[in-house]
């Protein structure tokens, strides 16, 4: 492991879901679930979920650049939910719930710009992701962080995080976190 661990930050849906598949992955360091693309500060689970604040549900991966890039992780992104559903995911609709990638430098910008673009010859249907330069990540309140890891039984868990969790340890079989 390297001590330069890069930062990416996704948003696609309930942020339990998304923590949960990235956590999958070898490479990847830490998952923190939290709010970004908004206007208010200090952002709390409620009000993100009014759909007033502007944010999203987010997470921000930590992860090892030697291990997993961040083309892994954005290929791992996309197969975990549908880019094509403005400002749902599932059962979770609201532009809290939208799917966005928020770019911490122009490589970032770059790279995702071009992953979209491809992205979208595949689908019948427009790719709806956002992409925006990360202004500020404001971490979610201590009950959501782990969500999925504490609460596997839970029924959201069970019919949504649980299927993405299963896609990933499919798809990025030689990249799973042992």
């Amino acid at each position: 492991m390297t001590n330069n661990l890069e930062t990416a930050t996704f948003g696609g849906g309930c942020f339990w879901c998304i923590e949960a598949a990235f956590e999958e992955l070898s490479g990847v360091e830490s998952v923190t679930s939290g709010y970004a693309g908004g206007h208010a500060e200090d952002p709390t689970y409620r009000a993100v979920c009014t759909g007033e604040t502007g944010h999203a549900e987010v997470v921000q991966v930590e992860y090892d650049p030697e291990v997993v890039g961040y083309d892994d992780l954005l290929e791992a992104f996309f197969t975990i939910h549908d880019p094509t559903q403005l400002n749902r995911q599932g059962p979770d609709v609201g532009s809290q719930y939208r799917s966005i990638v928020l770019a911490h430098d122009e490589d970032q910008r770059e790279r995702a710009a071009a992953y979209i673009e491809a992205l979208d010859e595949e689908y019948d249907d427009e790719v709806v992701t956002e992409l925006e330069p990360l202004e500020t990540f404001y971490r979610a309140e201590e009950k959501h962080q782990d969500y999925f890891a504490k609460n596997p039984d839970d029924a959201y868990c069970t019919f949504h995080a649980q299927p993405k969790v299963e896609k990933v340890r499919e798809k990025f079989e030689a990249k799973i976190a042992k």
